[in-house]
C-alpha cells in the first residue's frame, strides 16, 4: 500500500498536476481552492493574461461542480451528493488542463450533450453573441443559473470543450469535462 503512495506521487509529478481534489464542495472550500490555484499560477505562469484565463475557467468549473453534482436519486430527493465531485488542474507544454467530473441525472445527458455540441460548433464571435443572448433571455435553471457557465468556459479558454458521459446506476451518469487553456 505504501508503494502506491509513491506511485501516485510520481504520476502526479510527471503529469505536472498543480491541484487535485475529490469530495464535497462548499463555498468555503471553493474559495480555498481558488486561492491555491491563484498562488500556484503566480509561481508557474509569468503571463498575467494566461493566469487570469486559467483562474476564470477554474472558477466556472468549480461553480458547475457545486451546483450540478449528485446522483439522480439524491437530486430527486433534494439531497446534495457528497464525495463524488472531482477537479484536477495540470500544467503541460502547451498550457493548462482543467478536468472536472460529477454525477448527474441520466435523463439530462442528451440536453447537455446538445448544448456542449452547439457551443463547440461556434466561433468566438458567435459565442459572444450566444453569451449576450443567454444573458438577456431572463431564463434560469432549477439551480438558479442562466446557462452561461459552459459558454463562458469556452469563451475564456478559446478551445473546444472535451467531454464524456459514463452511465451509472440509479438513473445517473458521470459527466467529465476537460478544458484546455493554451499559453
Amino acid at each position: 500500500m505504501l508503494e502506491r503512495v509513491y506511485d501516485l506521487y510520481t504520476q502526479l509529478e510527471n503529469g505536472r498536476v498543480m491541484l487535485s481534489f475529490k469530495g464535497c464542495l462548499t463555498t468555503d472550500l471553493i474559495t480555498a481552492l481558488l486561492e491555491v490555484t491563484e498562488h500556484k499560477m503566480e509561481t508557474i505562469e509569468a503571463d498575467a493574461k494566461v493566469r487570469k484565463k486559467v483562474f476564470n475557467v477554474v472558477m466556472e468549473c468549480l461553480q458547475n461542480l457545486f451546483h450540478h453534482n449528485g446522483t439522480a436519486s439524491n437530486l430527486d430527493a433534494g439531497k446534495k451528493e457528497e464525495g463524488h465531485g472531482v477537479v484536477m488542474i495540470a500544467h503541460n507544454d502547451t498550457g493548462y488542463c482543467v478536468l472536472t467530473g460529477n454525477f448527474m441525472r441520466a435523463a439530462e445527458v442528451d440536453a447537455l450533450r446538445v448544448r456542449l455540441d452547439t457551443i463547440n460548433s461556434l466561433g468566438p464571435d458567435e459565442l459572444r453573441g450566444l453569451y449576450k443572448e443567454t444573458l438577456n433571455n431572463g431564463r434560469f435553471s432549477a439551480t438558479g443559473g442562466g446557462g452561461l457557465g459552459m459558454i463562458d468556459i469556452a469563451r475564456k479558454s478559446g478551445q473546444k470543450l472535451e467531454y464524456g458521459f459514463v452511465p451509472d446506476v440509479e438513473g445517473s451518469a458521470f459527466f467529465s469535462l476537460n478544458v484546455n487553456v493554451t499559453n
